[in-house]
Protein backbone atom coordinates (compact mmCIF):
# COMPACT_ATOMS: atom_id res chain seq x y z
CA UNK A 1 0.00 0.00 0.00
CA UNK A 2 2.72 2.26 0.81
CA UNK A 3 4.32 1.55 -2.30
CA UNK A 4 1.58 2.59 -4.19
CA UNK A 5 0.59 5.72 -2.26
CA UNK A 6 4.07 6.47 -3.10
CA UNK A 7 3.95 5.82 -6.94
CA UNK A 8 0.26 8.03 -6.63
CA UNK A 9 2.02 11.05 -4.88
CA UNK A 10 4.78 10.76 -8.06
CA UNK A 11 2.57 10.88 -10.38
CA UNK A 12 0.68 13.95 -8.94
CA UNK A 13 4.01 15.52 -8.64
CA UNK A 14 4.65 14.65 -12.55
CA UNK A 15 1.25 16.19 -13.48
CA UNK A 16 2.59 19.16 -11.62
CA UNK A 17 5.20 19.60 -13.17
CA UNK A 18 3.70 19.33 -16.95
CA UNK A 19 1.19 21.17 -15.61
CA UNK A 20 3.69 24.19 -15.20
CA UNK A 21 5.88 23.19 -18.18
CA UNK A 22 2.49 23.67 -20.66
CA UNK A 23 1.87 26.89 -18.83
CA UNK A 24 5.68 28.06 -19.45
CA UNK A 25 5.14 27.15 -22.54
CA UNK A 26 1.62 28.94 -23.62
CA UNK A 27 3.21 31.87 -22.20
CA UNK A 28 6.19 32.39 -23.63
CA UNK A 29 5.96 32.31 -27.06
CA UNK A 30 2.62 34.95 -27.21
CA UNK A 31 4.90 37.09 -25.20
CA UNK A 32 6.10 38.65 -28.88
CA UNK A 33 2.59 37.78 -30.19
CA UNK A 34 1.15 39.85 -27.13
CA UNK A 35 3.57 43.01 -28.19
CA UNK A 36 2.40 42.37 -31.74
CA UNK A 37 -1.36 42.86 -30.80
CA UNK A 38 -0.25 45.61 -28.73
CA UNK A 39 1.30 47.89 -31.40
CA UNK A 40 -1.15 46.76 -34.33
CA UNK A 41 -3.74 48.52 -31.65
CA UNK A 42 -1.80 51.57 -31.56
CA UNK A 43 -1.61 51.50 -34.74
CA UNK A 44 -5.36 51.35 -35.31
CA UNK A 45 -6.00 54.10 -33.22
CA UNK A 46 -3.56 56.34 -34.94
CA UNK A 47 -4.91 55.46 -38.14
CA UNK A 48 -9.07 56.18 -36.64
CA UNK A 49 -7.50 59.57 -35.48
CA UNK A 50 -5.77 60.16 -38.26
CA UNK A 51 -9.38 59.80 -40.07
CA UNK A 52 -11.21 61.50 -37.99
CA UNK A 53 -8.61 64.77 -38.15
CA UNK A 54 -8.50 64.11 -34.14
CA UNK A 55 -5.34 66.07 -33.31
CA UNK A 56 -5.62 64.72 -29.53
CA UNK A 57 -6.23 61.28 -30.21
CA UNK A 58 -3.18 61.34 -32.66
CA UNK A 59 -0.87 62.67 -30.30
CA UNK A 60 -1.88 60.14 -27.36
CA UNK A 61 -0.09 56.98 -30.09
CA UNK A 62 3.09 59.21 -30.95
CA UNK A 63 4.79 62.31 -32.81
CA UNK A 64 2.43 64.29 -34.63
CA UNK A 65 4.30 65.17 -37.77
CA UNK A 66 2.65 63.27 -39.81
CA UNK A 67 -0.92 64.18 -38.79
CA UNK A 68 0.17 68.08 -39.45
CA UNK A 69 1.43 67.48 -43.30
CA UNK A 70 -1.84 65.90 -43.77
CA UNK A 71 -4.22 68.13 -42.24
CA UNK A 72 -5.30 69.14 -45.93
CA UNK A 73 -5.40 66.18 -47.74
CA UNK A 74 -8.91 65.00 -47.96
CA UNK A 75 -8.53 61.21 -46.88
CA UNK A 76 -11.77 58.49 -47.23
CA UNK A 77 -9.37 55.66 -45.85
CA UNK A 78 -6.05 55.32 -43.69
CA UNK A 79 -5.01 51.70 -41.82
CA UNK A 80 -2.08 50.11 -40.72
CA UNK A 81 -1.30 46.36 -41.22
CA UNK A 82 1.69 45.50 -39.20
CA UNK A 83 4.19 43.30 -41.57
CA UNK A 84 6.46 42.38 -38.93
CA UNK A 85 7.89 43.87 -35.40
CA UNK A 86 11.75 43.45 -33.96
CA UNK A 87 11.55 44.11 -30.28
CA UNK A 88 14.70 44.96 -28.13
CA UNK A 89 13.34 45.52 -24.55
CA UNK A 90 11.54 49.02 -24.17
CA UNK A 91 12.28 49.99 -27.95
CA UNK A 92 10.93 48.13 -31.27
CA UNK A 93 10.78 48.92 -34.69
CA UNK A 94 8.02 48.23 -36.75
CA UNK A 95 7.14 47.67 -40.43
CA UNK A 96 3.92 48.27 -41.45
CA UNK A 97 1.82 48.28 -45.12
CA UNK A 98 -0.14 51.99 -44.57
CA UNK A 99 -3.07 51.95 -47.12
CA UNK A 100 -4.83 54.96 -47.78
CA UNK A 101 -6.82 56.60 -50.34
CA UNK A 102 -7.98 60.04 -51.50
CA UNK A 103 -11.49 60.89 -51.53
CA UNK A 104 -13.38 61.10 -54.59
CA UNK A 105 -10.25 60.07 -56.18
CA UNK A 106 -9.13 56.51 -55.82
CA UNK A 107 -10.95 54.00 -56.22
CA UNK A 108 -8.68 51.52 -54.27
CA UNK A 109 -6.34 51.58 -51.56
CA UNK A 110 -2.93 53.23 -52.30
CA UNK A 111 -0.52 50.78 -50.45
CA UNK A 112 2.79 52.33 -49.15
CA UNK A 113 5.51 50.41 -46.48
CA UNK A 114 6.19 52.21 -43.35
CA UNK A 115 8.91 51.58 -41.12
CA UNK A 116 7.80 52.97 -37.61
CA UNK A 117 10.21 53.14 -34.23
CA UNK A 118 8.48 52.52 -31.50
CA UNK A 119 9.52 53.26 -27.63
CA UNK A 120 7.07 52.41 -24.10
CA UNK A 121 5.94 54.86 -22.21
CA UNK A 122 5.69 55.97 -18.43
CA UNK A 123 2.25 53.80 -18.15
CA UNK A 124 4.12 50.56 -20.05
CA UNK A 125 2.32 51.23 -23.58
CA UNK A 126 3.78 51.89 -27.24
CA UNK A 127 4.28 55.45 -28.00
CA UNK A 128 5.34 55.98 -32.23
CA UNK A 129 8.43 57.90 -31.64
CA UNK A 130 8.95 58.37 -35.44
CA UNK A 131 7.21 57.06 -38.96
CA UNK A 132 9.15 57.01 -42.31
CA UNK A 133 9.55 55.12 -45.60
CA UNK A 134 10.31 51.48 -45.04
CA UNK A 135 13.91 50.74 -46.94
CA UNK A 136 12.56 49.74 -50.56
CA UNK A 137 9.88 52.13 -50.46
CA UNK A 138 9.01 55.51 -51.90
CA UNK A 139 8.55 58.75 -50.05
CA UNK A 140 5.09 60.08 -49.51
CA UNK A 141 4.50 63.47 -50.33
CA UNK A 142 3.63 64.56 -46.90
CA UNK A 143 6.54 63.01 -45.76
CA UNK A 144 8.78 66.07 -47.40
CA UNK A 145 6.40 68.79 -45.51
CA UNK A 146 3.25 70.27 -44.83
CA UNK A 147 0.35 69.61 -47.82
CA UNK A 148 -0.94 72.77 -49.45
CA UNK A 149 -4.12 71.17 -51.84
CA UNK A 150 -6.29 73.20 -54.47
CA UNK A 151 -9.47 71.72 -56.17
CA UNK A 152 -9.96 72.03 -59.57
CA UNK A 153 -12.93 71.27 -61.22
CA UNK A 154 -11.55 67.84 -62.53
CA UNK A 155 -8.42 67.43 -60.27
CA UNK A 156 -6.84 67.41 -57.21
CA UNK A 157 -3.33 69.02 -56.81
CA UNK A 158 -1.19 68.64 -54.03
CA UNK A 159 2.02 70.57 -53.46
CA UNK A 160 4.87 71.11 -50.71
CA UNK A 161 7.03 73.94 -50.41
CA UNK A 162 4.60 75.46 -53.25
CA UNK A 163 2.24 78.77 -52.90
CA UNK A 164 -1.76 78.24 -53.32
CA UNK A 165 -1.74 80.55 -56.77
CA UNK A 166 1.01 78.46 -58.37
CA UNK A 167 -0.92 74.72 -57.43
CA UNK A 168 -3.90 76.38 -58.55
CA UNK A 169 -1.96 77.33 -62.37
CA UNK A 170 -2.02 73.00 -62.44
CA UNK A 171 -5.35 72.90 -61.33
CA UNK A 172 -6.20 75.51 -64.27
CA UNK A 173 -3.80 73.52 -67.05
CA UNK A 174 -4.94 70.15 -65.72
CA UNK A 175 -8.73 71.08 -65.90
CA UNK A 176 -8.02 71.79 -69.80
CA UNK A 177 -5.91 69.08 -70.13
CA UNK A 178 -9.06 66.16 -69.17
CA UNK A 179 -11.89 67.01 -71.48
CA UNK A 180 -9.27 67.17 -74.17
CA UNK A 181 -7.81 63.77 -73.39
CA UNK A 182 -11.95 62.71 -73.60
CA UNK A 183 -12.50 64.21 -77.12
CA UNK A 184 -9.38 62.51 -78.46
CA UNK A 185 -9.50 59.32 -76.13
CA UNK A 186 -13.32 58.85 -74.94
CA UNK A 187 -14.86 59.41 -72.16
CA UNK A 188 -14.69 55.47 -70.49
CA UNK A 189 -11.90 56.82 -67.63
CA UNK A 190 -11.68 58.59 -64.37
CA UNK A 191 -11.92 61.66 -65.76
CA UNK A 192 -10.08 63.44 -63.20
CA UNK A 193 -6.39 63.84 -62.05
CA UNK A 194 -4.28 63.99 -59.11
CA UNK A 195 -1.09 66.10 -59.35
CA UNK A 196 1.87 66.58 -57.09
CA UNK A 197 4.25 69.03 -56.98
CA UNK A 198 6.83 68.35 -54.56
CA UNK A 199 9.55 71.79 -53.65
CA UNK A 200 12.76 70.12 -56.09
CA UNK A 201 13.76 67.84 -58.53
CA UNK A 202 15.24 65.66 -55.52
CA UNK A 203 11.75 65.68 -53.82
CA UNK A 204 10.00 64.24 -57.27
CA UNK A 205 12.96 61.29 -56.98
CA UNK A 206 11.80 61.03 -53.58
CA UNK A 207 8.21 60.10 -54.75
CA UNK A 208 9.37 57.95 -57.19
CA UNK A 209 12.12 56.15 -54.95
CA UNK A 210 14.82 56.25 -57.84
CA UNK A 211 17.80 58.77 -58.34
CA UNK A 212 17.46 62.58 -59.04
CA UNK A 213 19.50 61.98 -62.16
CA UNK A 214 17.00 59.90 -63.64
CA UNK A 215 14.71 62.88 -64.09
CA UNK A 216 16.29 65.95 -64.42
CA UNK A 217 15.15 67.62 -68.07
CA UNK A 218 11.86 65.82 -67.41
CA UNK A 219 9.00 67.54 -66.58
CA UNK A 220 6.34 65.31 -65.53
CA UNK A 221 5.85 61.56 -64.76
CA UNK A 222 2.48 59.53 -64.40
CA UNK A 223 2.79 56.46 -61.74
CA UNK A 224 0.46 53.35 -62.44
CA UNK A 225 0.21 49.76 -62.92
CA UNK A 226 -0.44 49.06 -66.63
CA UNK A 227 -3.73 47.28 -67.31
CA UNK A 228 -4.57 48.17 -64.64
CA UNK A 229 -8.21 47.07 -63.42
CA UNK A 230 -10.78 49.02 -63.07
CA UNK A 231 -10.77 49.40 -58.89
CA UNK A 232 -6.93 50.51 -59.06
CA UNK A 233 -5.87 53.51 -57.37
CA UNK A 234 -5.40 56.58 -59.26
CA UNK A 235 -2.88 57.45 -61.03
CA UNK A 236 -0.41 60.29 -59.74
CA UNK A 237 1.33 62.95 -62.06
CA UNK A 238 4.35 64.12 -60.42
CA UNK A 239 5.71 67.21 -61.52
CA UNK A 240 9.46 67.69 -61.51
CA UNK A 241 9.24 71.75 -60.69
CA UNK A 242 12.64 72.79 -62.10
CA UNK A 243 12.41 71.69 -65.39
CA UNK A 244 8.62 72.03 -65.85
CA UNK A 245 9.11 75.89 -64.67
CA UNK A 246 11.22 76.64 -67.70
CA UNK A 247 8.06 75.82 -70.02
CA UNK A 248 6.24 78.49 -71.31
CA UNK A 249 2.43 78.11 -71.01
CA UNK A 250 1.79 75.97 -74.44
CA UNK A 251 4.48 73.77 -73.08
CA UNK A 252 3.09 73.13 -69.54
CA UNK A 253 -0.60 72.43 -71.32
CA UNK A 254 1.26 69.51 -73.67
CA UNK A 255 3.05 68.03 -70.47
CA UNK A 256 -0.06 68.05 -68.39
CA UNK A 257 -2.08 66.53 -71.31
CA UNK A 258 0.27 64.11 -72.49
CA UNK A 259 0.36 63.12 -68.74
CA UNK A 260 -3.31 63.06 -68.24
CA UNK A 261 -3.30 60.76 -71.39
CA UNK A 262 -1.12 58.48 -69.61
CA UNK A 263 -4.15 58.36 -67.11
CA UNK A 264 -6.81 57.70 -69.48
CA UNK A 265 -5.36 54.80 -71.48
CA UNK A 266 -3.91 53.26 -68.13
CA UNK A 267 -6.35 50.48 -68.38
CA UNK A 268 -5.56 49.40 -72.31
CA UNK A 269 -1.70 49.97 -71.76
CA UNK A 270 0.08 46.63 -71.39
CA UNK A 271 3.06 44.78 -71.75
CA UNK A 272 2.01 44.28 -75.13
CA UNK A 273 2.41 48.16 -75.41
CA UNK A 274 5.92 49.05 -77.11
CA UNK A 275 7.04 52.74 -75.48
CA UNK A 276 6.74 54.41 -79.03
CA UNK A 277 3.06 53.62 -78.96
CA UNK A 278 1.90 54.97 -75.85
CA UNK A 279 4.33 57.67 -75.63
CA UNK A 280 3.60 58.86 -79.27
CA UNK A 281 -0.29 58.58 -78.48
CA UNK A 282 0.24 60.81 -75.39
CA UNK A 283 2.22 63.47 -77.39
CA UNK A 284 -0.26 63.47 -80.41
CA UNK A 285 -3.23 64.15 -77.83
CA UNK A 286 -0.98 66.66 -75.72
CA UNK A 287 0.03 68.68 -79.27
CA UNK A 288 -3.45 68.65 -80.53
CA UNK A 289 -4.81 72.25 -80.62
CA UNK A 290 -1.46 73.71 -79.38
CA UNK A 291 -0.49 74.84 -83.15
CA UNK A 292 2.96 73.42 -82.89
CA UNK A 293 3.83 72.26 -86.13
CA UNK A 294 6.61 68.72 -86.47
CA UNK A 295 9.04 71.47 -87.31
CA UNK A 296 8.80 73.15 -84.28
CA UNK A 297 7.80 70.36 -81.87
CA UNK A 298 10.68 67.51 -83.42
CA UNK A 299 13.40 69.19 -83.55
CA UNK A 300 15.99 66.57 -83.19
CA UNK A 301 14.25 64.58 -85.78
CA UNK A 302 14.27 67.12 -88.28
CA UNK A 303 17.39 68.02 -87.74
CA UNK A 304 18.60 63.96 -88.08
CA UNK A 305 16.39 64.18 -91.21
CA UNK A 306 17.71 67.15 -92.90
CA UNK A 307 21.17 65.44 -92.48
CA UNK A 308 20.27 62.35 -94.18
CA UNK A 309 20.46 60.47 -90.77
CA UNK A 310 16.83 59.66 -90.14
CA UNK A 311 15.05 56.81 -88.24
CA UNK A 312 15.27 53.11 -90.40
CA UNK A 313 13.13 51.81 -87.71
CA UNK A 314 10.35 52.71 -85.31
CA UNK A 315 11.89 53.43 -81.65
CA UNK A 316 12.97 50.54 -79.04
CA UNK A 317 12.27 50.35 -75.39
CA UNK A 318 15.71 51.21 -74.69
CA UNK A 319 15.43 54.14 -76.55
CA UNK A 320 13.19 56.05 -74.28
CA UNK A 321 15.51 55.47 -70.72
CA UNK A 322 16.02 58.55 -68.98
CA UNK A 323 19.48 58.08 -68.15
CA UNK A 324 20.25 57.48 -71.23
CA UNK A 325 21.50 60.45 -74.28
CA UNK A 326 19.01 63.23 -73.96
CA UNK A 327 19.14 63.81 -77.71
CA UNK A 328 18.41 59.75 -78.34
CA UNK A 329 15.57 60.40 -75.49
CA UNK A 330 14.33 63.26 -77.74
CA UNK A 331 14.25 61.67 -80.80
CA UNK A 332 12.52 58.92 -79.60
CA UNK A 333 9.26 60.82 -78.30
CA UNK A 334 9.46 62.69 -81.55
CA UNK A 335 9.41 59.82 -83.73
CA UNK A 336 6.56 58.03 -81.81
CA UNK A 337 4.83 60.84 -81.95
CA UNK A 338 5.06 61.50 -85.73
CA UNK A 339 4.03 57.78 -86.31
CA UNK A 340 1.04 58.27 -84.35
CA UNK A 341 -0.20 61.76 -85.97
CA UNK A 342 0.82 59.71 -89.62
CA UNK A 343 -2.06 57.30 -88.26
CA UNK A 344 -4.37 59.91 -87.36
CA UNK A 345 -3.19 61.78 -91.09
CA UNK A 346 -4.37 58.83 -93.21
CA UNK A 347 -6.75 56.59 -91.02
CA UNK A 348 -8.09 58.69 -89.11
CA UNK A 349 -8.36 59.42 -85.46
CA UNK A 350 -10.98 57.29 -84.73
CA UNK A 351 -8.44 54.25 -85.80
CA UNK A 352 -5.51 55.43 -83.96
CA UNK A 353 -7.29 55.00 -80.91
CA UNK A 354 -9.02 51.48 -81.80
CA UNK A 355 -4.69 50.40 -83.24
CA UNK A 356 -3.90 51.62 -79.34
CA UNK A 357 -6.71 49.34 -77.80
CA UNK A 358 -6.32 46.50 -80.17
CA UNK A 359 -2.32 46.13 -79.44
CA UNK A 360 -2.75 46.69 -75.70
CA UNK A 361 -4.85 43.76 -75.92
CA UNK A 362 -2.50 41.13 -76.80
CA UNK A 363 -1.24 39.12 -74.04
CA UNK A 364 2.10 39.66 -75.09
CA UNK A 365 4.55 42.04 -76.87
CA UNK A 366 5.54 39.51 -79.87
CA UNK A 367 3.00 39.87 -82.99
CA UNK A 368 0.91 42.80 -81.07
CA UNK A 369 1.79 45.58 -83.20
CA UNK A 370 1.79 43.12 -86.11
CA UNK A 371 -1.55 41.76 -85.69
CA UNK A 372 -3.06 45.19 -84.92
CA UNK A 373 -1.35 46.89 -87.92
CA UNK A 374 -3.23 44.24 -90.03
CA UNK A 375 -6.61 44.17 -88.04
CA UNK A 376 -7.08 47.54 -88.07
CA UNK A 377 -4.87 49.70 -90.39
CA UNK A 378 -4.76 46.83 -93.38
CA UNK A 379 -1.05 47.06 -93.24
CA UNK A 380 1.67 45.32 -92.70
CA UNK A 381 5.23 46.61 -90.56
CA UNK A 382 7.73 46.71 -93.07
CA UNK A 383 4.64 48.59 -95.24
CA UNK A 384 4.09 50.94 -91.58
CA UNK A 385 7.82 51.59 -91.47
CA UNK A 386 8.22 52.50 -95.07
CA UNK A 387 5.34 54.91 -94.77
CA UNK A 388 6.60 56.54 -92.00
CA UNK A 389 10.12 57.25 -92.95
CA UNK A 390 8.41 58.88 -95.76
CA UNK A 391 6.40 60.88 -93.64
CA UNK A 392 8.95 62.21 -92.24
CA UNK A 393 10.80 63.58 -94.95
CA UNK A 394 7.46 64.74 -96.16
CA UNK A 395 6.60 66.68 -92.98
CA UNK A 396 10.09 67.21 -91.61
CA UNK A 397 12.91 67.58 -94.96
Amino acid sequence: MAGRRRASGARVVLALCLLLVCLVGCGGRPATDSAKAEVQRVLDRRAAAMLDRDAAAYRRTGTQDGFDNLRAVPLAGWSYRLTGLHRTGDTATAEAELRYRVEGYDRAPVSAGRTLSLSLDAQGEWYVEAERPAGKSAEQLWDQGEVNVVRGDDSLVLGVGQSKEALRSYAELADDAVPAVSQAWGTDWARHVVVLVPNSLNDMAGLLGSPASSYRGIAAVTTGETGAPAKAPADRIIVNPDAYGVLGKVGKQVVLTHETTHVATRADTAAATPLWLSEGYADWVGYLGSGRSPSEAAPELRRAVAEGQGPQALPSDADFGFTGDADRLAGAYESGWMACRMIADRWGEVRLGEFYRAVGAHEQRKGAVEGALKDVLGTSLAEFTAQWRAYLRAQLG
